[in-house]
C-alpha cells in the first residue's frame, strides 16, 4: 500500500496552482483545500460587515464570528466553500473580493486563524494543498513541494479570458493591475510572504498547456508515493 503524503503548491496569482491541485488531488484520490478560498471567505465577510482592516480588534471579533467549511457539490463534481453556512462559492470570484483578498490575507490575526485550520486538515495527510505559503510555513515538512511561476502577460491573458466569460466589461487592463497589485502584497507583506521553499521544485508553465503540467506534476507525486 503506498504511503499517503502532503503536496504542498505555492506561486503568484493565476498561475493554475488549483487547477493543479484539483487535478492531482482528483487523480491520487487525495482531498483538494483550496486555500485561496478560504481567504477570500474571510475577505468577502469583512467587506459585507465593513471591518476596518487596520482596527486589530474588529478583526480580532470578527474572526469570533467566521465559521468555514467545504462541501462537495454532486452537481460539479468539486467542493464549494462555505461561510457560516452559506455557499458563497460564486461571491468569493466577484472583482471586488478579488481587489481586497490580498490585503486581508496579509492580516497577521487572519493567517494565524487560517493556517490553524489548514493544518488540522491535513493533520491525516493525503492532502494537496496550493496558496502562498502552504510549503514555507502550513507544511514546512511537505514531502512534495511545487512552486507554480508563469510570465505575467501569459497569466494576465488566462485570468481575463476566465473573467471575460462572466463579465464582457471587464477590461484586460484591470485585470494586469489585479494581478500586478496582488503579487506586491503577497510578495512584501510581513507575515508569510510568497516565496520559494528552499527544497521546492519550481514549475515554470508559460510555455505548457494544463494536460502537460499535469503530467509533470504527478510524475513527481509518484515518484514519492
Amino acid at each position: 500500500m503506498s504511503k499517503k503524503i502532503i503536496i504542498a503548491i505555492d506561486g503568484f496569482s493565476s498561475c493554475g496552482k488549483s487547477t493543479l491541485a484539483k487535478a492531482l488531488a482528483t487523480e491520487l484520490s487525495y482531498v483538494f483545500i483550496d486555500t485561496g478560498a478560504m481567504y477570500r471567505a474571510i475577505a468577502l465577510y469583512f467587506l459585507r460587515n465593513s471591518i476596518d482592516f487596520n482596527n486589530e480588534e474588529a478583526i480580532e471579533k470578527a474572526l469570533t464570528q467566521i465559521k468555514l467549511h467545504f462541501q462537495f457539490n454532486p452537481s460539479t463534481g468539486k467542493s464549494d466553500m462555505y461561510l457560516n453556512n452559506e455557499n458563497v462559492e460564486q461571491a468569493i470570484r466577484e472583482m471586488y473580493v478579488s481587489s481586497k483578498v490580498s490585503e486581508v490575507a496579509a492580516l497577521a490575526a487572519v493567517r494565524d486563524f487560517a493556517v490553524a485550520q489548514q493544518q488540522a486538515m491535513g493533520a491525516s495527510k493525503g492532502i494537496v494543498m496550493d496558496g502562498r505559503d502552504i510549503g514555507t510555513v502550513v507544511f514546512p515538512n511537505a514531502e512534495l513541494k511545487i512552486f507554480v511561476t508563469a510570465d505575467p502577460a501569459i497569466r494576465t491573458e488566462r485570468r481575463y479570458l476566465e473573467l471575460a466569460a462572466k463579465d464582457p466589461n471587464i477590461s484586460k487592463e484591470s485585470v494586469s493591475e489585479n494581478l500586478a497589485h496582488r503579487d506586491l502584497i503577497d510578495s512584501t507583506r510581513e507575515h508569510s510572504p510568497l516565496r520559494q521553499a528552499e527544497d521546492a521544485v519550481v514549475l515554470d508553465n508559460t510555455n505548457m498547456n494544463q494536460a502537460e503540467q499535469f503530467e509533470l506534476a504527478l510524475q513527481w507525486a509518484k515518484a514519492l508515493i
